[in-house]
Protein backbone atom coordinates (compact mmCIF):
# COMPACT_ATOMS: atom_id res chain seq x y z
CA UNK A 1 0.00 0.00 0.00
CA UNK A 2 3.03 2.29 0.41
CA UNK A 3 3.51 2.86 -2.86
CA UNK A 4 0.07 3.86 -3.38
CA UNK A 5 0.21 6.15 -0.73
CA UNK A 6 3.06 8.15 -2.13
CA UNK A 7 1.30 8.60 -5.46
CA UNK A 8 -1.97 9.40 -3.67
CA UNK A 9 -0.22 12.15 -1.72
CA UNK A 10 2.20 13.36 -4.80
CA UNK A 11 -0.90 13.80 -7.17
CA UNK A 12 -3.69 13.88 -5.10
CA UNK A 13 -6.08 12.74 -7.54
CA UNK A 14 -6.31 14.43 -11.68
CA UNK A 15 -6.90 17.35 -12.46
CA UNK A 16 -10.39 17.23 -14.76
CA UNK A 17 -11.28 20.65 -16.12
CA UNK A 18 -13.14 21.73 -19.14
CA UNK A 19 -11.80 24.47 -21.36
CA UNK A 20 -14.28 27.59 -23.15
CA UNK A 21 -13.62 30.74 -23.75
CA UNK A 22 -17.08 31.32 -21.23
CA UNK A 23 -16.10 29.02 -18.90
CA UNK A 24 -17.39 29.92 -15.56
CA UNK A 25 -17.25 25.72 -14.26
CA UNK A 26 -17.33 22.42 -15.63
CA UNK A 27 -19.73 20.53 -13.49
CA UNK A 28 -18.31 17.49 -13.31
CA UNK A 29 -20.00 15.29 -10.36
CA UNK A 30 -17.61 12.63 -8.05
CA UNK A 31 -18.94 10.56 -4.98
CA UNK A 32 -17.66 11.29 -1.82
CA UNK A 33 -14.38 10.27 -1.17
CA UNK A 34 -13.28 7.14 0.87
CA UNK A 35 -9.40 6.37 1.37
CA UNK A 36 -10.03 3.92 4.21
CA UNK A 37 -8.30 0.57 2.64
CA UNK A 38 -7.65 2.08 -0.57
CA UNK A 39 -7.06 -0.67 -3.08
CA UNK A 40 -4.16 -0.38 -5.90
CA UNK A 41 -6.86 -0.77 -8.27
CA UNK A 42 -9.48 1.90 -7.04
CA UNK A 43 -12.70 3.96 -8.60
CA UNK A 44 -13.81 7.28 -7.98
CA UNK A 45 -15.20 6.69 -4.59
CA UNK A 46 -12.27 5.96 -3.25
CA UNK A 47 -10.31 9.27 -5.39
CA UNK A 48 -12.36 11.50 -6.30
CA UNK A 49 -11.16 14.46 -8.73
CA UNK A 50 -10.57 17.75 -7.92
CA UNK A 51 -13.27 19.83 -10.13
CA UNK A 52 -11.43 22.79 -12.11
CA UNK A 53 -11.64 25.62 -12.42
CA UNK A 54 -13.25 26.83 -9.15
CA UNK A 55 -14.75 23.35 -8.49
CA UNK A 56 -18.14 24.95 -6.73
CA UNK A 57 -20.24 24.98 -9.61
CA UNK A 58 -22.04 22.36 -10.67
CA UNK A 59 -23.96 23.81 -14.15
CA UNK A 60 -24.08 21.57 -16.88
CA UNK A 61 -21.43 21.65 -19.54
CA UNK A 62 -22.40 23.21 -22.65
CA UNK A 63 -21.63 20.41 -25.62
CA UNK A 64 -19.08 22.34 -27.23
CA UNK A 65 -16.66 22.35 -24.27
CA UNK A 66 -13.71 20.75 -24.32
CA UNK A 67 -12.67 18.20 -21.42
CA UNK A 68 -9.15 17.76 -20.23
CA UNK A 69 -7.43 15.27 -17.92
CA UNK A 70 -4.07 16.64 -16.08
CA UNK A 71 -1.64 15.56 -13.54
CA UNK A 72 -1.41 18.11 -10.57
CA UNK A 73 2.32 16.95 -9.71
CA UNK A 74 4.18 15.72 -12.29
CA UNK A 75 7.71 15.42 -9.91
CA UNK A 76 5.91 12.71 -8.23
CA UNK A 77 6.91 10.33 -11.45
CA UNK A 78 3.20 9.48 -12.58
CA UNK A 79 1.48 9.41 -15.71
CA UNK A 80 -2.23 8.75 -17.11
CA UNK A 81 -2.15 5.78 -19.55
CA UNK A 82 -5.52 5.38 -20.90
CA UNK A 83 -9.11 7.92 -20.68
CA UNK A 84 -11.65 6.96 -22.06
CA UNK A 85 -15.08 9.61 -22.16
CA UNK A 86 -18.29 7.93 -23.68
CA UNK A 87 -21.61 9.23 -23.10
CA UNK A 88 -25.40 7.66 -22.07
CA UNK A 89 -24.94 5.47 -25.08
CA UNK A 90 -21.38 4.57 -24.98
CA UNK A 91 -20.42 6.47 -28.09
CA UNK A 92 -17.14 7.35 -27.38
CA UNK A 93 -15.99 10.86 -27.51
CA UNK A 94 -12.28 11.34 -29.30
CA UNK A 95 -9.48 12.38 -27.31
CA UNK A 96 -5.73 13.00 -27.31
CA UNK A 97 -3.06 11.73 -24.61
CA UNK A 98 0.27 13.67 -24.45
CA UNK A 99 3.18 11.61 -25.38
CA UNK A 100 4.39 11.96 -21.85
CA UNK A 101 1.16 11.21 -20.08
CA UNK A 102 0.63 14.48 -18.52
CA UNK A 103 -2.15 15.33 -20.12
CA UNK A 104 -5.57 14.72 -22.39
CA UNK A 105 -7.54 16.58 -23.91
CA UNK A 106 -11.14 15.80 -25.79
CA UNK A 107 -10.90 15.98 -29.41
CA UNK A 108 -14.41 15.20 -30.25
CA UNK A 109 -17.27 16.79 -29.46
CA UNK A 110 -19.74 15.97 -26.27
CA UNK A 111 -23.24 14.59 -26.77
CA UNK A 112 -25.82 17.59 -25.81
CA UNK A 113 -28.61 16.70 -23.04
CA UNK A 114 -27.00 13.14 -21.92
CA UNK A 115 -24.54 11.98 -19.10
CA UNK A 116 -21.12 11.36 -19.98
CA UNK A 117 -18.57 9.42 -17.93
CA UNK A 118 -14.48 9.89 -17.78
CA UNK A 119 -12.50 7.19 -16.82
CA UNK A 120 -8.90 7.57 -16.13
CA UNK A 121 -6.32 5.08 -15.79
CA UNK A 122 -2.86 5.81 -14.26
CA UNK A 123 0.53 4.75 -13.01
CA UNK A 124 2.27 6.10 -10.21
CA UNK A 125 5.93 6.00 -9.95
CA UNK A 126 6.49 2.65 -9.19
CA UNK A 127 4.31 1.53 -12.46
CA UNK A 128 1.32 0.38 -10.03
CA UNK A 129 -1.93 0.81 -11.72
CA UNK A 130 -4.24 3.11 -10.52
CA UNK A 131 -8.07 4.04 -12.24
CA UNK A 132 -11.18 6.42 -10.75
CA UNK A 133 -13.89 7.55 -12.69
CA UNK A 134 -16.00 10.26 -12.76
CA UNK A 135 -19.60 11.66 -14.51
CA UNK A 136 -20.86 14.76 -15.74
CA UNK A 137 -23.93 15.85 -17.82
CA UNK A 138 -24.17 18.55 -20.75
CA UNK A 139 -27.03 21.20 -21.60
CA UNK A 140 -29.00 21.18 -23.30
CA UNK A 141 -28.18 22.14 -27.75
CA UNK A 142 -29.08 25.32 -28.61
CA UNK A 143 -29.99 24.38 -32.38
CA UNK A 144 -31.03 21.09 -33.36
CA UNK A 145 -31.81 19.57 -36.57
CA UNK A 146 -34.92 17.41 -36.10
CA UNK A 147 -35.72 15.06 -38.58
CA UNK A 148 -39.58 14.02 -39.91
CA UNK A 149 -39.88 11.13 -41.99
CA UNK A 150 -42.09 9.83 -44.97
CA UNK A 151 -44.42 8.57 -46.22
CA UNK A 152 -46.59 7.49 -42.71
CA UNK A 153 -46.67 3.94 -41.34
CA UNK A 154 -48.76 1.96 -43.83
CA UNK A 155 -48.09 -0.32 -46.69
CA UNK A 156 -46.87 0.75 -49.79
CA UNK A 157 -46.57 0.11 -53.30
CA UNK A 158 -42.67 -1.01 -54.29
CA UNK A 159 -41.80 2.35 -55.70
CA UNK A 160 -42.34 4.27 -52.72
CA UNK A 161 -39.42 6.23 -51.70
CA UNK A 162 -38.19 6.89 -48.22
CA UNK A 163 -38.28 10.67 -47.68
CA UNK A 164 -36.38 12.34 -44.67
CA UNK A 165 -36.88 16.86 -44.17
CA UNK A 166 -34.86 18.17 -41.95
CA UNK A 167 -35.73 21.17 -39.42
CA UNK A 168 -32.78 23.01 -40.45
CA UNK A 169 -30.70 23.71 -44.21
CA UNK A 170 -27.77 22.41 -44.49
CA UNK A 171 -26.10 23.88 -48.23
CA UNK A 172 -24.18 21.69 -50.06
CA UNK A 173 -21.17 23.52 -49.01
CA UNK A 174 -21.65 22.08 -45.83
CA UNK A 175 -20.21 18.86 -46.86
CA UNK A 176 -18.61 17.18 -43.46
CA UNK A 177 -22.67 18.33 -41.74
CA UNK A 178 -24.39 16.32 -44.69
CA UNK A 179 -22.27 13.62 -43.83
CA UNK A 180 -22.59 13.00 -40.33
CA UNK A 181 -26.26 13.36 -40.92
CA UNK A 182 -26.59 11.17 -43.67
CA UNK A 183 -24.72 8.54 -41.41
CA UNK A 184 -27.31 9.69 -38.65
CA UNK A 185 -30.48 8.48 -40.58
CA UNK A 186 -30.63 4.48 -40.63
CA UNK A 187 -33.03 2.47 -43.15
CA UNK A 188 -33.42 -1.10 -42.33
CA UNK A 189 -35.23 -3.73 -44.77
CA UNK A 190 -35.96 -7.20 -44.41
CA UNK A 191 -35.02 -8.41 -47.06
CA UNK A 192 -31.49 -6.23 -47.12
CA UNK A 193 -31.18 -4.20 -49.94
CA UNK A 194 -28.17 -1.86 -51.58
CA UNK A 195 -30.06 1.53 -50.55
CA UNK A 196 -28.87 4.89 -51.09
CA UNK A 197 -29.85 8.45 -49.63
CA UNK A 198 -29.51 11.42 -52.35
CA UNK A 199 -30.08 15.12 -51.64
CA UNK A 200 -33.16 16.66 -53.17
CA UNK A 201 -32.07 20.10 -52.01
CA UNK A 202 -30.51 21.41 -48.56
CA UNK A 203 -33.85 19.95 -46.51
CA UNK A 204 -35.14 17.06 -48.00
CA UNK A 205 -33.23 13.41 -48.99
CA UNK A 206 -35.02 10.33 -50.57
CA UNK A 207 -33.71 6.74 -50.07
CA UNK A 208 -34.12 4.14 -52.53
CA UNK A 209 -32.98 0.87 -53.46
CA UNK A 210 -30.70 0.21 -56.76
CA UNK A 211 -34.22 -1.38 -58.18
CA UNK A 212 -37.52 -1.38 -56.98
CA UNK A 213 -38.13 -2.52 -52.89
CA UNK A 214 -38.54 -6.46 -52.84
CA UNK A 215 -42.35 -7.12 -52.79
CA UNK A 216 -43.70 -7.81 -49.08
CA UNK A 217 -40.17 -5.98 -47.46
CA UNK A 218 -40.60 -4.93 -44.13
CA UNK A 219 -38.33 -1.11 -43.58
CA UNK A 220 -37.79 0.51 -40.30
CA UNK A 221 -36.23 4.01 -40.54
CA UNK A 222 -34.85 5.59 -37.40
CA UNK A 223 -32.49 8.62 -36.87
CA UNK A 224 -29.40 7.86 -34.22
CA UNK A 225 -26.90 9.99 -32.62
CA UNK A 226 -29.03 12.33 -31.19
CA UNK A 227 -27.31 15.35 -29.30
CA UNK A 228 -24.30 14.92 -31.27
CA UNK A 229 -22.86 17.77 -33.00
CA UNK A 230 -23.29 17.82 -36.68
CA UNK A 231 -21.11 21.33 -36.48
CA UNK A 232 -20.51 24.91 -34.67
CA UNK A 233 -24.25 25.25 -32.47
CA UNK A 234 -25.72 22.67 -34.26
CA UNK A 235 -26.60 19.33 -32.90
CA UNK A 236 -28.57 15.99 -33.87
CA UNK A 237 -32.23 16.67 -32.59
CA UNK A 238 -35.62 14.34 -32.60
CA UNK A 239 -36.82 12.25 -35.27
CA UNK A 240 -39.85 9.58 -34.71
CA UNK A 241 -39.46 5.94 -36.32
CA UNK A 242 -41.30 5.03 -39.15
CA UNK A 243 -42.28 1.59 -40.59
CA UNK A 244 -43.02 1.00 -43.34
CA UNK A 245 -44.40 -2.17 -45.31
CA UNK A 246 -44.37 -3.33 -49.24
CA UNK A 247 -47.43 -4.64 -51.13
CA UNK A 248 -46.80 -6.94 -53.81
CA UNK A 249 -44.91 -5.00 -56.81
CA UNK A 250 -48.05 -3.64 -58.72
CA UNK A 251 -47.01 -1.67 -62.00
CA UNK A 252 -48.88 -0.55 -65.20
CA UNK A 253 -46.65 -0.06 -68.31
CA UNK A 254 -48.37 2.49 -70.19
CA UNK A 255 -47.68 2.23 -74.11
CA UNK A 256 -48.72 5.73 -75.60
CA UNK A 257 -47.93 4.59 -79.08
CA UNK A 258 -50.12 1.14 -78.82
CA UNK A 259 -52.78 2.89 -77.02
CA UNK A 260 -53.08 0.13 -74.45
CA UNK A 261 -51.58 -0.20 -70.79
CA UNK A 262 -50.39 -3.60 -69.14
CA UNK A 263 -50.76 -4.05 -65.72
CA UNK A 264 -49.02 -6.65 -64.09
CA UNK A 265 -49.17 -7.99 -60.60
CA UNK A 266 -45.84 -9.76 -58.96
CA UNK A 267 -44.36 -9.86 -62.84
CA UNK A 268 -47.81 -11.71 -64.22
CA UNK A 269 -50.08 -9.82 -66.52
CA UNK A 270 -53.39 -9.58 -64.96
CA UNK A 271 -54.80 -6.78 -67.27
CA UNK A 272 -54.78 -4.98 -70.55
CA UNK A 273 -56.29 -2.29 -70.78
CA UNK A 274 -57.31 0.23 -73.90
CA UNK A 275 -56.41 3.74 -73.34
CA UNK A 276 -55.66 6.98 -74.54
CA UNK A 277 -52.90 9.60 -73.54
CA UNK A 278 -51.61 13.07 -74.49
CA UNK A 279 -52.63 14.62 -77.85
CA UNK A 280 -49.66 16.42 -79.82
CA UNK A 281 -48.81 19.62 -77.41
CA UNK A 282 -49.89 18.00 -74.30
CA UNK A 283 -48.20 15.03 -74.61
CA UNK A 284 -48.12 12.61 -71.35
CA UNK A 285 -44.23 12.65 -70.17
CA UNK A 286 -42.72 9.32 -70.90
CA UNK A 287 -40.66 7.45 -67.91
CA UNK A 288 -41.43 6.18 -64.30
CA UNK A 289 -44.05 7.64 -61.93
CA UNK A 290 -45.19 6.42 -58.38
CA UNK A 291 -49.05 6.55 -57.61
CA UNK A 292 -49.64 9.76 -55.23
CA UNK A 293 -53.13 9.36 -54.16
CA UNK A 294 -56.19 8.50 -55.59
CA UNK A 295 -60.19 9.96 -55.17
CA UNK A 296 -63.48 8.67 -56.16
CA UNK A 297 -64.03 12.38 -57.92
CA UNK A 298 -62.38 15.29 -58.77
CA UNK A 299 -63.16 18.41 -61.11
CA UNK A 300 -60.44 19.33 -63.52
CA UNK A 301 -60.73 22.69 -65.47
CA UNK A 302 -58.18 23.37 -68.09
CA UNK A 303 -56.80 27.42 -66.56
CA UNK A 304 -54.86 24.87 -64.10
CA UNK A 305 -52.26 23.65 -66.90
CA UNK A 306 -52.51 27.17 -68.75
CA UNK A 307 -55.13 27.15 -70.89
CA UNK A 308 -57.59 29.96 -71.50
CA UNK A 309 -60.93 29.59 -70.76
CA UNK A 310 -61.72 30.72 -74.15
CA UNK A 311 -59.71 28.29 -75.80
CA UNK A 312 -60.66 25.99 -78.21
CA UNK A 313 -58.58 23.40 -76.04
CA UNK A 314 -60.83 24.70 -72.46
CA UNK A 315 -62.53 21.79 -70.26
CA UNK A 316 -63.92 21.81 -66.93
CA UNK A 317 -65.18 18.53 -65.66
CA UNK A 318 -65.68 16.66 -63.45
CA UNK A 319 -63.61 12.84 -63.55
CA UNK A 320 -64.45 9.24 -61.37
CA UNK A 321 -61.73 6.94 -60.23
CA UNK A 322 -58.87 9.11 -60.30
CA UNK A 323 -55.32 7.90 -59.65
CA UNK A 324 -52.90 10.70 -59.51
CA UNK A 325 -49.28 10.47 -60.68
CA UNK A 326 -48.11 14.08 -60.73
CA UNK A 327 -48.59 16.63 -58.52
CA UNK A 328 -48.90 19.24 -61.60
CA UNK A 329 -52.20 17.19 -62.12
CA UNK A 330 -52.24 14.16 -64.61
CA UNK A 331 -53.99 11.52 -63.36
CA UNK A 332 -55.40 7.96 -64.92
CA UNK A 333 -58.87 8.12 -64.73
CA UNK A 334 -62.30 6.72 -66.34
CA UNK A 335 -63.12 8.89 -69.39
CA UNK A 336 -66.37 7.83 -70.98
CA UNK A 337 -66.32 11.10 -73.18
CA UNK A 338 -63.26 9.23 -75.57
CA UNK A 339 -64.10 5.60 -75.76
CA UNK A 340 -63.87 5.77 -78.95
CA UNK A 341 -60.38 6.65 -79.23
CA UNK A 342 -59.28 4.47 -76.64
CA UNK A 343 -57.48 1.83 -78.06
CA UNK A 344 -57.04 4.18 -80.97
CA UNK A 345 -55.69 7.46 -80.76
CA UNK A 346 -54.05 9.70 -78.43
CA UNK A 347 -57.01 12.62 -77.17
CA UNK A 348 -56.41 13.88 -74.04
CA UNK A 349 -54.58 16.81 -72.48
CA UNK A 350 -51.72 14.73 -70.90
CA UNK A 351 -53.61 12.31 -68.32
CA UNK A 352 -54.10 8.43 -69.26
CA UNK A 353 -57.99 7.87 -69.86
CA UNK A 354 -60.26 4.21 -69.59
CA UNK A 355 -63.40 3.22 -69.70
CA UNK A 356 -65.87 3.47 -66.51
CA UNK A 357 -65.53 -0.33 -65.94
CA UNK A 358 -61.38 -0.21 -66.59
CA UNK A 359 -61.40 2.60 -64.59
CA UNK A 360 -62.70 1.02 -61.64
CA UNK A 361 -60.52 -2.26 -61.64
CA UNK A 362 -57.68 -0.16 -61.58
CA UNK A 363 -59.13 2.40 -58.72
CA UNK A 364 -59.26 -0.42 -56.32
CA UNK A 365 -56.53 -2.61 -57.01
CA UNK A 366 -53.69 0.45 -57.15
CA UNK A 367 -51.87 1.95 -54.16
CA UNK A 368 -49.83 4.78 -53.05
CA UNK A 369 -46.66 3.65 -54.00
CA UNK A 370 -47.60 1.77 -57.16
CA UNK A 371 -45.86 2.33 -60.63
CA UNK A 372 -47.03 3.94 -63.17
CA UNK A 373 -44.44 3.50 -66.67
CA UNK A 374 -45.23 5.83 -69.45
CA UNK A 375 -42.98 4.82 -72.70
CA UNK A 376 -43.18 5.76 -76.59
CA UNK A 377 -44.82 9.33 -75.96
CA UNK A 378 -43.86 12.73 -77.67
CA UNK A 379 -44.08 14.17 -74.36
CA UNK A 380 -40.75 15.05 -71.80
CA UNK A 381 -39.27 13.02 -69.46
CA UNK A 382 -40.40 12.86 -66.02
CA UNK A 383 -38.43 15.05 -63.60
CA UNK A 384 -36.73 13.28 -60.99
CA UNK A 385 -37.79 15.63 -58.60
CA UNK A 386 -40.53 18.32 -58.23
CA UNK A 387 -43.39 16.92 -59.84
CA UNK A 388 -44.05 13.60 -57.53
CA UNK A 389 -41.80 10.72 -57.21
CA UNK A 390 -39.34 10.24 -60.38
CA UNK A 391 -36.75 9.20 -58.80
CA UNK A 392 -36.91 6.35 -60.35
CA UNK A 393 -35.58 8.01 -63.56
CA UNK A 394 -32.09 8.54 -62.38
CA UNK A 395 -29.71 6.17 -62.96
CA UNK A 396 -28.14 4.43 -59.78
CA UNK A 397 -25.10 5.89 -60.53
CA UNK A 398 -26.55 9.15 -60.71
CA UNK A 399 -28.20 8.25 -57.38
CA UNK A 400 -25.79 7.50 -55.59
CA UNK A 401 -23.27 10.69 -56.56
CA UNK A 402 -26.22 12.53 -54.63
CA UNK A 403 -25.14 11.02 -51.53
CA UNK A 404 -22.81 12.97 -49.04
CA UNK A 405 -21.33 9.63 -48.15
CA UNK A 406 -18.55 7.95 -50.56
CA UNK A 407 -19.65 4.92 -51.65
CA UNK A 408 -18.90 2.01 -49.56
CA UNK A 409 -17.78 3.91 -46.73
CA UNK A 410 -18.36 2.76 -43.68
CA UNK A 411 -21.36 4.84 -41.61
CA UNK A 412 -19.84 4.31 -38.34
CA UNK A 413 -18.71 7.22 -36.16
CA UNK A 414 -15.22 7.99 -37.22
CA UNK A 415 -12.46 6.25 -34.41
CA UNK A 416 -10.87 7.69 -31.46
CA UNK A 417 -7.94 9.53 -31.15
CA UNK A 418 -4.83 8.35 -29.41
CA UNK A 419 -5.85 7.76 -25.41
CA UNK A 420 -3.87 4.95 -24.52
CA UNK A 421 0.07 4.80 -23.50
CA UNK A 422 1.79 1.61 -23.64
CA UNK A 423 3.54 0.27 -20.39
CA UNK A 424 6.87 1.95 -19.48
CA UNK A 425 10.25 -0.30 -18.92
CA UNK A 426 11.60 -0.62 -16.21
Amino acid sequence: MGRVSRFHKALNGPLIACTSAALVGCGLVTSPADTSNTPAFHNAADWPPRIGPTGADRRDLAPDEAVTVSLRDRDAGGRLTDVTLTDAAGRRVAGDLSPDGSRWRSTGSLTASSRHTVRVDAEDGDSSPLRWTTKFATASARRTVDVTFGPAAGTYGVGQPITAELGVPLSRKKTQARALVERALKVTSRPRVDGSWHWINDRELHYRPRSYWPAHARVDVRAELRGVKVNDGLHMGRAKPVSVVFGSRFEAVTDAGAHSMTVKRDGKVVRVIPITTGKPGYATRNGVKVVLDKRRSVRMHGTSIGIPSNSPDAFDLVVHNAVRVTQSGEYLHAAPWSTGAQGRANVSHGCTGMSERDAAWFFASVREGDIVEVVNSGGARMAAFGNGYGDWNLPWAEWRAGSALPEGSDSSPAPPGSARLHPQER
